[in-house]
């Protein structure tokens, strides 16, 4: 008698599967990668219209764990990245997962949907964790100063 092994099929990962638009509320979330680079202060040139990051990140960013602290709150007055605006944010890293998806690219080995883990991306050194100061160290009218022009190992 022949050994048969029962081939099972994994289904595909949602990120493979669904578009932005398909996408539930958790799936949507659940693609952040916590890199906090969204949460960097940025300035912008008026002449050329480029987009440079600074060294400053919002007060609400725990910069120890490049989480936001007021997630959840709904006053919040932050950026709101959204399936129907991703495309406008031309100035998130290209390692963005949500750049990434909607460019039709495929997540990054350190992304906590491929690795199993947050501290990948950490890891990876693809985070602003421990490499910014808060707003609330700095006034912000010196913005200027705190300018940069690769943040980190961002790739851009």
């Amino acid at each position: 008698m022949q050994n048969r092994s029962l081939m099972t099929t994994e289904p595909e990962p949602f990120w493979k599967t669904k578009t932005l638009q398909e996408m539930t509320r958790f799936e949507w979330e659940s693609l952040c990668d916590r890199c906090g680079v969204c949460c960097l202060h940025r300035l912008k040139n008026g002449n050329t219209g480029k987009v440079y990051y600074t060294s400053v990140a919002c007060r609400f960013l725990d910069i120890d764990q490049s989480i936001c602290t007021i997630y959840d709150d709904p006053l919040r007055n932050c950026l709101k990245i959204k399936p129907q605006n991703i495309r406008r944010f031309r100035w998130l890293p290209k390692s963005c997962a949500y750049r990434l998806m909607a460019e039709n690219r495929q997540l990054e080995w350190w992304h906590p949907l491929i690795s199993g883990n947050f501290n990948t991306i950490h890891e990876a050194n693809i985070s602003v964790r421990q490499k910014v100061i808060s707003e609330i160290n700095i006034q912000l009218d010196d913005l200027e100063e705190y300018m940069v022009k690769k943040p980190f190992t961002v790739p851009f």
